[in-house]
Protein backbone atom coordinates (compact mmCIF):
# COMPACT_ATOMS: atom_id res chain seq x y z
CA UNK A 1 0.00 0.00 0.00
CA UNK A 2 1.19 3.57 -0.76
CA UNK A 3 -0.62 6.81 0.49
CA UNK A 4 -1.74 8.79 -2.61
CA UNK A 5 -3.93 11.33 -2.95
CA UNK A 6 -7.23 11.14 -5.34
CA UNK A 7 -5.51 12.34 -8.19
CA UNK A 8 -2.54 10.45 -8.00
CA UNK A 9 -4.23 7.27 -7.78
CA UNK A 10 -6.27 7.96 -10.89
CA UNK A 11 -3.21 8.90 -12.32
CA UNK A 12 -1.81 4.98 -11.22
CA UNK A 13 -4.43 3.40 -12.32
CA UNK A 14 -4.21 4.81 -16.17
CA UNK A 15 -0.22 4.23 -15.73
CA UNK A 16 -1.05 0.90 -14.92
CA UNK A 17 -3.90 -0.23 -17.52
CA UNK A 18 -1.30 1.36 -20.23
CA UNK A 19 1.33 -1.26 -19.17
CA UNK A 20 -0.56 -3.98 -19.40
CA UNK A 21 -2.77 -3.52 -22.37
CA UNK A 22 -1.69 -1.53 -25.00
CA UNK A 23 -4.97 -1.24 -26.89
CA UNK A 24 -5.52 1.55 -23.67
CA UNK A 25 -4.86 5.12 -24.91
CA UNK A 26 -5.46 8.37 -23.71
CA UNK A 27 -6.84 11.41 -25.69
CA UNK A 28 -8.08 14.74 -24.71
CA UNK A 29 -7.21 18.74 -24.51
CA UNK A 30 -3.85 19.17 -23.08
CA UNK A 31 -3.97 15.74 -21.44
CA UNK A 32 -0.09 14.99 -23.47
CA UNK A 33 2.90 18.07 -22.69
CA UNK A 34 0.44 20.15 -19.69
CA UNK A 35 -0.64 16.62 -18.19
CA UNK A 36 -3.65 17.89 -18.04
CA UNK A 37 -5.88 21.17 -16.76
CA UNK A 38 -5.18 19.23 -12.98
CA UNK A 39 -1.86 17.48 -13.75
CA UNK A 40 -4.15 13.75 -13.88
CA UNK A 41 -2.39 12.37 -16.71
CA UNK A 42 1.06 14.19 -15.73
CA UNK A 43 4.14 12.15 -16.83
CA UNK A 44 2.19 9.71 -19.52
CA UNK A 45 3.73 11.31 -22.34
CA UNK A 46 7.16 10.85 -21.52
CA UNK A 47 6.45 7.08 -20.20
CA UNK A 48 3.91 5.76 -23.50
CA UNK A 49 4.59 8.71 -26.07
CA UNK A 50 3.15 10.77 -28.55
CA UNK A 51 0.89 8.12 -30.35
CA UNK A 52 -0.82 6.79 -27.05
CA UNK A 53 -1.37 10.04 -25.04
CA UNK A 54 -2.52 12.37 -27.48
CA UNK A 55 -3.19 16.39 -27.24
CA UNK A 56 -6.57 17.37 -29.44
CA UNK A 57 -7.86 20.19 -30.57
CA UNK A 58 -10.51 21.92 -28.47
CA UNK A 59 -13.65 20.07 -29.60
CA UNK A 60 -15.37 17.65 -27.05
CA UNK A 61 -17.36 16.47 -30.20
CA UNK A 62 -14.62 15.91 -32.18
CA UNK A 63 -12.80 14.06 -29.06
CA UNK A 64 -15.50 11.97 -27.99
CA UNK A 65 -16.41 10.77 -31.78
CA UNK A 66 -12.73 9.64 -32.16
CA UNK A 67 -12.64 8.05 -29.26
CA UNK A 68 -16.13 6.03 -30.10
CA UNK A 69 -14.19 4.97 -33.44
CA UNK A 70 -11.13 3.50 -31.72
CA UNK A 71 -13.39 1.67 -30.03
CA UNK A 72 -15.70 0.22 -32.44
CA UNK A 73 -12.31 -0.91 -34.04
CA UNK A 74 -10.87 -2.71 -30.87
CA UNK A 75 -8.67 0.08 -29.20
CA UNK A 76 -9.63 1.01 -25.43
CA UNK A 77 -9.70 4.86 -25.51
CA UNK A 78 -9.58 7.13 -22.13
CA UNK A 79 -11.34 10.43 -23.33
CA UNK A 80 -10.50 13.70 -21.14
CA UNK A 81 -13.68 15.91 -21.04
CA UNK A 82 -11.08 19.20 -19.71
CA UNK A 83 -14.27 19.99 -17.58
CA UNK A 84 -17.06 17.49 -17.59
CA UNK A 85 -19.56 21.02 -17.53
CA UNK A 86 -18.48 20.58 -22.00
CA UNK A 87 -19.89 16.69 -22.27
CA UNK A 88 -22.99 18.40 -23.29
CA UNK A 89 -21.32 19.01 -26.83
CA UNK A 90 -21.19 15.03 -27.48
CA UNK A 91 -24.10 14.96 -25.94
CA UNK A 92 -25.87 13.32 -29.16
CA UNK A 93 -22.78 11.12 -30.03
CA UNK A 94 -22.38 10.06 -26.55
CA UNK A 95 -26.38 8.90 -25.87
CA UNK A 96 -27.42 8.18 -29.47
CA UNK A 97 -24.35 6.05 -30.81
CA UNK A 98 -21.83 4.84 -27.83
CA UNK A 99 -24.92 3.84 -25.35
CA UNK A 100 -26.81 2.86 -28.01
CA UNK A 101 -24.34 0.67 -30.08
CA UNK A 102 -24.43 -2.53 -27.82
CA UNK A 103 -28.18 -3.09 -28.59
CA UNK A 104 -28.47 -1.87 -31.98
CA UNK A 105 -25.74 -4.94 -33.71
CA UNK A 106 -24.02 -6.19 -30.38
CA UNK A 107 -21.18 -3.85 -31.24
CA UNK A 108 -19.43 -2.69 -27.86
CA UNK A 109 -17.49 0.36 -27.36
CA UNK A 110 -15.36 0.21 -24.93
CA UNK A 111 -14.35 3.64 -24.31
CA UNK A 112 -13.87 5.93 -21.02
CA UNK A 113 -15.03 9.40 -21.15
CA UNK A 114 -13.52 10.60 -17.52
CA UNK A 115 -13.13 14.48 -16.46
CA UNK A 116 -13.75 16.49 -13.41
CA UNK A 117 -16.81 17.93 -12.16
CA UNK A 118 -18.31 20.29 -9.24
CA UNK A 119 -18.52 23.39 -7.96
CA UNK A 120 -16.25 25.06 -4.91
CA UNK A 121 -13.37 26.36 -7.38
CA UNK A 122 -15.10 29.52 -7.93
CA UNK A 123 -15.08 29.27 -11.48
CA UNK A 124 -19.21 29.84 -12.04
CA UNK A 125 -21.83 28.31 -13.97
CA UNK A 126 -19.52 26.79 -16.87
CA UNK A 127 -17.13 24.62 -15.09
CA UNK A 128 -18.60 23.79 -11.97
CA UNK A 129 -21.70 21.62 -13.00
CA UNK A 130 -22.45 18.50 -11.92
CA UNK A 131 -24.01 16.44 -14.88
CA UNK A 132 -24.04 13.04 -13.54
CA UNK A 133 -28.58 13.33 -13.73
CA UNK A 134 -28.06 14.50 -17.67
CA UNK A 135 -27.25 10.62 -18.63
CA UNK A 136 -28.80 8.57 -15.68
CA UNK A 137 -31.61 8.25 -18.02
CA UNK A 138 -30.02 6.58 -21.12
CA UNK A 139 -29.91 2.50 -20.87
CA UNK A 140 -26.51 1.20 -22.12
CA UNK A 141 -24.15 3.91 -20.06
CA UNK A 142 -22.31 3.05 -16.98
CA UNK A 143 -21.97 6.36 -14.49
CA UNK A 144 -18.95 6.15 -12.14
CA UNK A 145 -18.23 8.51 -9.16
CA UNK A 146 -15.48 7.26 -6.69
CA UNK A 147 -15.21 9.10 -3.40
CA UNK A 148 -11.82 7.55 -2.19
CA UNK A 149 -8.02 7.32 -3.35
CA UNK A 150 -8.42 3.38 -3.19
CA UNK A 151 -12.14 3.23 -5.34
CA UNK A 152 -10.60 6.00 -7.97
CA UNK A 153 -8.00 3.44 -8.84
CA UNK A 154 -10.02 0.47 -8.25
CA UNK A 155 -12.85 1.86 -10.10
CA UNK A 156 -10.96 3.42 -12.89
CA UNK A 157 -9.61 -0.08 -13.58
CA UNK A 158 -12.87 -1.70 -14.15
CA UNK A 159 -13.68 1.16 -16.43
CA UNK A 160 -11.13 0.74 -18.34
CA UNK A 161 -11.98 -2.99 -18.67
CA UNK A 162 -15.33 -2.50 -18.94
CA UNK A 163 -17.09 -3.74 -22.46
CA UNK A 164 -19.27 -0.86 -22.70
CA UNK A 165 -19.21 3.06 -22.50
CA UNK A 166 -18.44 4.58 -18.91
CA UNK A 167 -18.66 8.27 -17.96
CA UNK A 168 -16.13 8.61 -15.11
CA UNK A 169 -17.06 11.48 -13.20
CA UNK A 170 -14.08 12.73 -10.63
CA UNK A 171 -14.85 15.89 -8.33
CA UNK A 172 -12.50 18.82 -8.56
CA UNK A 173 -12.00 18.95 -5.10
CA UNK A 174 -10.77 15.95 -4.44
CA UNK A 175 -7.79 15.72 -6.31
CA UNK A 176 -5.45 16.92 -3.92
CA UNK A 177 -7.83 17.59 -0.54
CA UNK A 178 -7.65 13.63 0.20
CA UNK A 179 -5.37 10.86 0.98
CA UNK A 180 -5.62 7.46 1.72
CA UNK A 181 -4.10 4.17 1.55
CA UNK A 182 -3.84 2.89 -2.32
CA UNK A 183 -3.15 -0.96 -3.33
CA UNK A 184 0.36 -1.02 -5.54
CA UNK A 185 -0.45 -3.75 -7.02
CA UNK A 186 -3.42 -4.35 -9.61
CA UNK A 187 -6.38 -2.53 -7.68
CA UNK A 188 -10.02 -3.71 -9.25
CA UNK A 189 -13.43 -2.60 -8.00
CA UNK A 190 -16.28 -3.75 -9.37
CA UNK A 191 -18.86 -1.62 -11.43
CA UNK A 192 -22.52 -1.08 -9.71
CA UNK A 193 -21.50 -2.05 -6.20
CA UNK A 194 -21.82 0.17 -3.29
CA UNK A 195 -19.80 0.80 -0.23
CA UNK A 196 -20.82 1.22 3.49
CA UNK A 197 -18.72 3.79 4.43
CA UNK A 198 -20.16 4.10 7.55
CA UNK A 199 -22.04 1.97 9.92
CA UNK A 200 -25.53 3.33 11.74
CA UNK A 201 -28.98 2.13 12.85
CA UNK A 202 -31.07 5.46 13.00
CA UNK A 203 -31.07 6.48 9.03
CA UNK A 204 -29.28 5.94 5.79
CA UNK A 205 -27.35 8.86 4.27
CA UNK A 206 -27.23 7.66 0.06
CA UNK A 207 -24.58 9.88 -1.67
CA UNK A 208 -21.64 9.51 -3.90
CA UNK A 209 -18.52 11.34 -4.52
CA UNK A 210 -17.37 14.20 -2.72
CA UNK A 211 -20.28 14.89 -0.86
CA UNK A 212 -19.41 11.59 0.63
CA UNK A 213 -17.00 13.45 3.20
CA UNK A 214 -19.75 15.67 3.98
CA UNK A 215 -22.30 12.80 4.98
CA UNK A 216 -19.63 11.31 7.25
CA UNK A 217 -18.26 14.81 8.98
CA UNK A 218 -22.50 15.43 9.71
CA UNK A 219 -23.03 11.91 10.56
CA UNK A 220 -20.27 12.48 13.48
CA UNK A 221 -21.52 15.84 14.70
CA UNK A 222 -24.83 13.49 14.81
CA UNK A 223 -23.54 11.01 16.31
CA UNK A 224 -22.83 13.69 19.40
CA UNK A 225 -26.42 14.12 19.70
CA UNK A 226 -26.57 9.67 19.79
CA UNK A 227 -28.03 9.75 15.92
CA UNK A 228 -26.44 6.96 14.16
CA UNK A 229 -26.43 7.50 10.67
CA UNK A 230 -25.45 5.34 8.55
CA UNK A 231 -23.67 6.28 5.01
CA UNK A 232 -24.37 4.49 1.75
CA UNK A 233 -21.54 5.44 -0.90
CA UNK A 234 -22.71 4.63 -3.88
CA UNK A 235 -20.09 4.70 -6.53
CA UNK A 236 -21.61 3.72 -9.39
CA UNK A 237 -25.32 5.36 -10.46
CA UNK A 238 -25.90 3.11 -13.59
CA UNK A 239 -25.78 0.68 -12.56
CA UNK A 240 -27.52 0.88 -9.82
CA UNK A 241 -27.12 -0.86 -6.17
CA UNK A 242 -30.14 -1.21 -5.39
CA UNK A 243 -29.91 -4.20 -3.20
CA UNK A 244 -27.70 -2.27 -0.75
CA UNK A 245 -29.71 0.45 -0.87
CA UNK A 246 -32.63 -1.22 0.23
CA UNK A 247 -30.98 -3.71 2.56
CA UNK A 248 -29.87 -0.49 4.45
CA UNK A 249 -32.95 1.72 4.02
CA UNK A 250 -34.96 -1.33 6.26
CA UNK A 251 -32.92 -1.94 8.51
CA UNK A 252 -32.53 2.02 9.63
CA UNK A 253 -36.41 3.03 8.55
CA UNK A 254 -34.87 6.37 7.02
CA UNK A 255 -33.73 7.69 4.07
CA UNK A 256 -31.48 10.90 3.03
CA UNK A 257 -30.47 11.25 -0.21
CA UNK A 258 -27.73 13.40 -0.60
CA UNK A 259 -25.60 15.28 -3.91
CA UNK A 260 -24.53 18.25 -4.96
CA UNK A 261 -26.34 18.16 -8.40
CA UNK A 262 -29.07 20.26 -8.57
CA UNK A 263 -32.57 19.33 -7.25
CA UNK A 264 -35.26 18.81 -10.18
CA UNK A 265 -34.29 15.94 -11.77
CA UNK A 266 -30.95 14.91 -9.91
CA UNK A 267 -30.25 11.33 -8.96
CA UNK A 268 -31.78 11.59 -5.80
CA UNK A 269 -35.49 11.39 -6.96
CA UNK A 270 -34.80 8.11 -8.72
CA UNK A 271 -33.01 6.66 -5.57
CA UNK A 272 -36.25 7.90 -3.61
CA UNK A 273 -38.56 6.37 -6.46
CA UNK A 274 -36.88 3.09 -6.02
CA UNK A 275 -37.03 2.79 -2.66
CA UNK A 276 -40.29 4.19 -1.96
CA UNK A 277 -42.07 1.71 -4.67
CA UNK A 278 -40.02 -1.39 -2.98
CA UNK A 279 -39.78 -1.30 0.37
CA UNK A 280 -42.59 1.74 1.26
CA UNK A 281 -43.62 -0.43 4.47
CA UNK A 282 -40.37 -0.52 6.27
CA UNK A 283 -40.14 3.49 5.76
CA UNK A 284 -40.36 4.83 8.96
CA UNK A 285 -40.70 8.42 8.12
CA UNK A 286 -40.70 10.62 4.99
CA UNK A 287 -37.78 10.38 2.17
CA UNK A 288 -35.91 13.55 2.17
CA UNK A 289 -33.02 14.76 -0.25
CA UNK A 290 -30.64 17.76 -0.06
CA UNK A 291 -29.02 18.74 -2.76
CA UNK A 292 -28.36 21.94 -4.59
CA UNK A 293 -31.03 24.94 -5.73
CA UNK A 294 -32.14 24.95 -8.89
CA UNK A 295 -30.32 27.99 -10.53
CA UNK A 296 -26.56 28.11 -12.29
CA UNK A 297 -23.81 27.38 -9.96
CA UNK A 298 -22.71 30.83 -9.30
CA UNK A 299 -19.61 33.14 -9.58
CA UNK A 300 -19.94 34.68 -6.06
CA UNK A 301 -18.15 32.68 -3.41
CA UNK A 302 -20.97 33.30 -0.83
CA UNK A 303 -23.81 32.18 -3.37
CA UNK A 304 -21.21 29.26 -4.03
CA UNK A 305 -21.14 28.26 -0.50
CA UNK A 306 -24.58 28.81 -0.08
CA UNK A 307 -25.98 26.63 -3.07
CA UNK A 308 -23.39 23.43 -2.67
CA UNK A 309 -25.14 21.46 0.41
CA UNK A 310 -22.74 21.42 3.65
CA UNK A 311 -22.28 20.23 6.38
CA UNK A 312 -23.96 22.13 8.32
CA UNK A 313 -27.67 21.86 5.89
CA UNK A 314 -26.61 17.64 6.15
CA UNK A 315 -26.54 17.60 9.71
CA UNK A 316 -29.84 19.93 10.48
CA UNK A 317 -31.24 17.34 7.69
CA UNK A 318 -30.46 14.30 9.63
CA UNK A 319 -32.04 16.01 12.74
CA UNK A 320 -35.50 16.72 11.32
CA UNK A 321 -35.44 13.28 9.94
CA UNK A 322 -34.92 11.61 12.84
CA UNK A 323 -37.17 13.48 14.61
CA UNK A 324 -40.54 12.00 12.77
Amino acid sequence: MTEMTYLEALNAALAEEMERDHRVFIMGEDVGVLGGAFRVTRGLLDRFGAERVIDTPISETGIVGAGIGAALFGMRPVVEIQFLDFIACAFDIIVNYAAKSRYRWNAGVPIVIRGPYGGGGRAGPFHSQCPEGFFMNVPGLKIVVPSTPADAKGLLTSSIRDPDPVLFFEHKRLYRSIKSDVPDEEHVVPLGKARYARSGNNLTIATYGAMVHVALEAAERAARRSIEAEVLDLRTLLPLDEATLLESVSRTGRLLVLHEATRTGGPGGEIAARVSEKIFERLDAPILRVAAPDTPVPFSAPLEDFFIPSVDRVTEAILALHAY
